[in-house]
């Protein structure tokens, strides 16, 4: 087999799920533990650099994790693929760039992961000089092509009082079982405070994650009491599987939550209460591709934060330089996901606006102006139109405030909502320096059209904080306003790799 280029690669002989724990890590906070995260790199066969694949949550308060965000990658058998995997204790305040906040690293190929005694392998954390940062294990899994996604909604009744001062803050913590008796976390509810019968918000997760097509398998939920200093309390556990739930699509399914170590000790021990299954229910998951091959058309539109936060123009600091040698980090974000989204885009027209700027000549504030100064045709031919356009506008307006993203978010949802029969889907790309201010009315929007057909990608540039963009992107926990959860995560939030800031 060749080795000289990505385009004669082979076909990927199937995809991994890597499924990443640690046990001992450094403790680096004073007052608490660490807030461990884990970041894979994938090395390019051809450069031998190291890139950035994808990071797991950041779970508080403790040195040994189990993280439920997973890494699938294509497995090509007859490659070495070196994978880097690296720790982070990371909070509010830092950047995982700092050297204070390095845990460990460990290097390792896939084809180690899978070779590894029941797909499973772990390996000492190194890096901190005269440190031992403890261990990473890893686990392998080939996932199936099993497309379903499922939905179910629990409640619990009377489980044990751990918390002195109150009841419990009860959460749940779904396993599947793996061949060798071990058990691979899947999924973790929101913790519901200070009650003996919480109710759960509903969740959707692939039958995949639950038990990789594997209808019999054995699932496993072990019921905790949530604790601050991440020393969570372990009320109980049942198991189940998802064949079993999924005879309870018409019927509550009452599970009893047992727990071994008081069952031994006490003769007349029941139970440490009960888990009721309240819904669930199956729907298939389409691809992107299969929506295109379906006949569904992109409509792209652009949105460029025109604030005063990004700097002048005309000075080289600002994240809007219009340099003749070099394009800005704005026009470098733009022109790196527009390429991508545009050639799905039958008609190659795009609307694009810009907002927190004041307009000649009143210098009226706006946060919805088209660039091409059209309020009629806001739309601009292809990328290079956008980008036309950008250079335009910033010739003219003045670059003001306040970053507001609930106005563009509500005019391409009003027309995602004319569109019910799949023939149209619409995409917005917010470029920004990473300050929302109005976060309360941006949440509103963002649940508002989660039922829309219709996504948001939101490109971080430059080196301010970006929690408030990472908010909005609901990998962990669905986005909410008012008491009201979106109905799917339609934000994506990350970084320009062009920028040097990684989000």
């Amino acid at each position: 087999m060749s080795l000289s280029g990505a385009s004669e690669r082979s076909v990927p002989a199937t995809k991994i799920e890597i499924t990443v724990s640690c046990r001992n890590l450094l403790d680096l906070d004073t007052f608490s533990k660490s807030d461990p995260m884990v970041v894979l790199y994938t090395q390019s066969r051809a450069s031998q650099e190291w890139r950035e694949f994808g990071r797991t949550e950041v779970i508080d308060n403790t040195l040994n994790p189990d993280f439920v965000r997973k890494f699938v990658l294509d497995y090509f058998f007859e490659e070495k693929q070196n994978l880097r995997f690296d720790v982070y204790n990371v909070d509010s305040r830092t950047n995982i760039s700092k050297p204070k906040d390095f845990l460990g690293q460990a290097f390792l190929a896939l084809g180690e992961v899978i070779g590894g005694q029941g797909s499973r392998v772990e390996r000492p954390l190194t890096g901190v000089p005269g440190k031992k940062c403890g261990t990473i294990l890893l686990t392998a899994e080939e996932l199936s092509n099993c497309r379903d996604i499922a939905t179910m909604q629990l409640c619990a009744n009377k489980l044990d009082k751990k918390d002195f001062f109150g009841k419990s803050d009860p959460f749940l913590v779904f396993y599947r079982s793996n061949e060798d008796g071990t058990f691979t976390i899947c999924h973790k509810t929101e913790v519901v405070k200070n009650t003996l019968n919480p109710v759960w918000q509903p969740f959707s997760i692939p039958v995949r994650v639950l038990c990789n097509g594997d209808y019999d398998r054995t699932v496993k939920i072990d019921v905790y009491d949530w604790d601050r200093d991440g020393s969570h309390d372990f009320i109980g556990e049942f198991t189940t599987s998802y064949r079993e739930l999924s005879k309870a699509q018409n019927q509550f399914t009452v599970y009893e939550v047992l727990n071994p170590r008081k069952k031994c000790k006490k003769k007349k021990y029941v139970n440490s209460g009960t888990v009721t299954l309240l819904s669930f229910s199956v729907d298939s998951e389409f691809t992107f591709v299969d929506y295109i091959k379906g006949g569904t058309q992109l409509n792209f539109t652009v949105a460029i934060d025109f604030t005063a936060s990004n700097g002048n123009p005309l000075q080289p600091t600002s994240l809007h330089y219009m340099s003749p040698y070099q394009l800005s980090a704005y026009a470098m974000a733009l022109k790196a996901v527009g390429e991508i989204i545009q050639d799905y885009d039958s008609d190659k027209l795009f609307p694009a606006y810009g907002f927190g700027a004041k307009l000649p000549p009143e210098g009226r504030i706006s946060h919805q102006f088209p660039l091409n100064n059209n309020d009629e045709d806001p739309n601009c031919v292809g990328i290079e139109g956008v980008l036309e356009s950008y250079f335009q506008s910033l010739r003219t307006v003045q670059l003001y405030g306040p970053t507001l993203f609930a106005p563009v978010i509500n005019q391409v949802a009003r027309a995602a909502a004319k569109i019910s029969d799949g023939s149209q889907y619409y995409v917005l790309l917010i470029i920004t320096d990473g300050v929302i201010s109005d976060m309360t009315q941006t949440k509103e929007a963002i649940v508002s059209a989660s039922s829309l057909p219709m996504s948001i990608i939101i490109v971080g540039v430059g080196p301010a904080m970006f929690e408030a963009m990472e908010e909005l992107d609901g990998d962990d926990v669905r986005v909410s306003s008012r008491g009201r959860y979106a109905e799917r995560d339609i934000v994506q939030a990350g970084c320009c790799s062009h920028c040097g800031f990684i989000v």
